[in-house]
């Protein structure tokens, strides 16, 4: 083996066989003629005194019977030449500017490939920055999404001062995944709007500038200009002809961003790649120019595991990079008006309810209360911001989803919701002769359009989510299902959920709640809550936010580990730090594996026959055990065991409370107006 030899190209790339006389760029202003002349000379005397020196017998290791392929890729390339991708050379190397700013390209190659390339087709960094003085741009971002890094180092561009940024997609058998998206999209956004003054450009490439540039642009203009898909192609399409040739891709597209257009326009494989390989269709094959590893199958595991059965524990929406999570993690504390101390933004900073007990039950004789069910489903705020929309987890983690939030049709108002934060949980309905459906319970409201309305009474902030959020969406919805909406193409039976506001009633209708309502919900419910109807919203534990549960459903989240001599140990939260419960042990089922829930937070029901706590299910949206003021609230409950009998004696007798009787009789006699 030939140490010094270069590696061994890619099966599908092909080095520079022709001329190409026709210069892509005009050479620099301060390169004079003469100078020209001499640089090419000089290339032309290095090119001609190597193709002597390899001119003698060429030496190839022994190789075997059935080993054709390797002997004629060495024969091919035993000279020290690169090889370029397939299709590059012919390819356009730059589109038009997108926006003012977007500029999409082809992979600019080193200095290293110019043995490959004719001096006048060369496409450099130099020819890059030739471009953008040529018209009057200043470069500022490059954003690479080759799979690779053997086409140039980022030091040609950051030691002048511009910024680059890897997103490694994979040019075969997938679509960029939407976390890379993801990603782009915010990258892009924050150069933007970090400039003041001057617009600098942003340098978009891929291997060819098509496909995969096309679609991370494509993205980009749906999200921030909010046009259709069907536009933003057209307009990539335009700036960087014919745009994104590859069916796949634009299908995707369509799919992401719930649209359905009448028909798909996928324009034809241009000359310079089908003259590179056509596969048996007349299509061309899939790119294979940088995707080192191959592994197409990715993406195809995904969105089968997306189509699978739906459960409680499943992870919704996509992952965004941590610079986005730290951005909304601060744009949320600023909407709930809160100061970060201690750990700062890490917090979960949504409402929690306390457990009811003998005391705290006499809050219902002192504010006016609205009850409702609690649904046993996954707790989520969900974030409407103008790029997107996000599902907030108890770990304050978010991860967007693709759903659609209109305003109220009022001129000189943006199409679509600005930073509005609401509150809720994630449930899973059975619907007759549907099967499972996964519903959002939006039960109520942090911030409107970028203002907080943590400090409005809760039946202020509970109607605005229905009149502001709820009620636009589905009004859109029914003209879209009545009359098509002019060239809307959105089909909001595509989004991955429901969304709904949930139901809150007059505390005189408890009865009917426990004995009606909740036995004939398609979805599971494990008691009761009970909202102040006056009360703002309280970030993190609201002692005036009430929770019953039937008595055997009272529970206690744990962490449960296993150590090395077999112990079982139990844990819970004081002060940030895990607390030994040295007193309390969980039951499993006779069936279980217990080892398999060591290092798990179990959510644990407190039996009192046996006396220990006896697991439920494994709470996959949470990392951490209940704090052990949690702990002993609900001990306190079980303790005062208030059942459903002694609920609603109490209740029968506050009703006639003349604070209630008298607001009763208000809300009855509205109600009458209303119909």
């Amino acid at each position: 083996m030939d140490l010094n030899a270069s590696p061994l190209p890619e099966e599908d790339e092909q080095p520079f066989q022709g001329e190409v006389d026709d210069e892509i760029f005009d050479q620099p202003a301060y390169e004079s003629s003469v100078q020209t002349y001499h640089r090419e000379r000089e290339e032309r005397r290095r090119r001609l005194k190597r193709d002597v020196r390899d001119e003698g017998p060429k030496q190839y290791p022994p190789c075997t019977r059935n080993d054709f392929l390797t002997q004629n890729k060495i024969s091919k390339y035993a000279g020290k030449i690169r090889p370029i991708p397939q299709g590059w050379m012919d390819c356009p190397p730059v589109g038009h500017c997108l926006g003012g700013f977007i500029v999409p390209s082809k992979v600019p190659l080193d200095e290293t490939y110019n043995d490959a390339v004719a001096p006048g087709s060369r496409y450099s960094s130099k020819q890059v920055m030739n471009y953008h003085r040529k018209h009057n741009q200043e470069l500022g971002l490059v954003v690479d999404l080759t799979n690779t890094t053997r086409y140039y180092s980022s030091l040609e561009y950051t030691r002048l001062g511009i910024k680059y940024i890897k997103i490694a997609c994979k040019g075969r058998g997938a679509v960029p995944d939407n976390e890379s998206v993801n990603r782009f999209v915010y990258e892009v956004m924050q150069f933007i709007g970090r400039q003041k003054h001057s617009r600098k450009t942003v340098l978009v490439h891929c291997t060819h500038g098509h496909n995969r540039t096309g679609f991370m642009i494509v993205h980009y203009l749906v999200r921030t200009k909010f046009c259709s898909v069907t536009e933003a192609l057209r307009d990539f399409g335009e700036a960087r002809p014919p745009g994104i040739y590859k069916r796949d891709y634009i299908e995707a597209l369509y799919s992401f961003y719930h649209e359905s257009p009448e028909k798909i326009v996928c324009p034809s494989t241009p000359e310079w790649k089908r003259s590179s390989e056509l596969d048996l269709n007349g299509e061309a094959v899939q790119d294979q120019d940088d995707d080192e590893d191959g592994d197409s199958s990715s993406y195809l595991h995904e969105q089968q595991l997306e189509n699978g059965p739906i459960t409680n524990d499943d992870v919704l929406g996509d992952a965004i990079c941590y610079d986005e999570q730290e951005f909304l993690r601060q744009k949320c504390y600023s909407l709930f008006e809160l100061n970060p101390t201690g750990k700062g933004t890490t917090q979960f900073p949504g409402s929690h309810p306390v457990s009811l007990n003998r005391d705290n039950l006499q809050l219902l004789r002192q504010r006016y209360y609205y009850p409702t069910w609690k649904a046993d489903g996954t707790r989520y705020m969900m974030l409407i911001a103008p790029h997107g929309c996000y599902l907030i987890d108890r770990n304050f983690c978010f991860r967007r989803v693709q759903l659609r939030f209109p305003l109220k049709a009022e001129p000189l108002r943006p199409c679509f919701h600005q930073y509005t934060l609401i509150d809720g949980e994630m449930i899973i309905d059975a619907v007759p002769d549907i099967g499972l459906k996964r519903r959002y319970l939006a039960y109520d409201l942090i911030a409107l359009n970028n203002q907080s309305v943590v400090k409005l009474p809760f039946s202020e902030r509970w109607r605005l989510l229905e009149e502001e959020v709820i009620r636009p969406r589905n009004n859109e919805k029914k003209t879209i299902e009545r009359e098509g909406k002019g060239n809307l193409t959105y089909r909001y039976e595509m989004e991955p959920f429901g969304v709904r506001r949930k139901d809150f009633w007059l505390l005189s209708t408890v009865g009917k709640l426990l004995k009606g309502f909740i036995p004939s919900l398609s979805h599971a419910s494990d008691g009761l809550i009970f909202q102040g109807w006056d009360d703002a919203y309280v970030p993190r534990t609201h002692e005036g936010l009430l929770k019953w549960k039937y008595p055997e459903m009272n529970s206690v989240d744990f962490l449960f580990e296993i150590g090395t001599d077999n112990r079982q140990s139990v844990y819970l939260y004081e002060r940030g730090k895990k607390k030994l419960m040295d007193n309390s042990r969980i039951a499993f089922k006779d069936d279980d594996d217990v080892h398999s829930y060591s290092g798990k937070i179990v959510e644990c029901s407190w039996d009192q026959e046996s006396g220990c706590w006896v697991c439920m299910r494994v709470r996959a949206d949470k990392s951490t055990p209940n704090d052990i003021n949690t702990y002993r609230k609900v001990m306190r409950s079980i303790s005062d065991n208030i059942t459903e009998e002694v609920l609603l004696n109490e209740i029968s007798e506050i009703i006639h409370l003349p604070m209630y009787a008298d607001r009763i009789e208000k809300a009855h006699q509205l109600q009458q107006r209303r119909r």
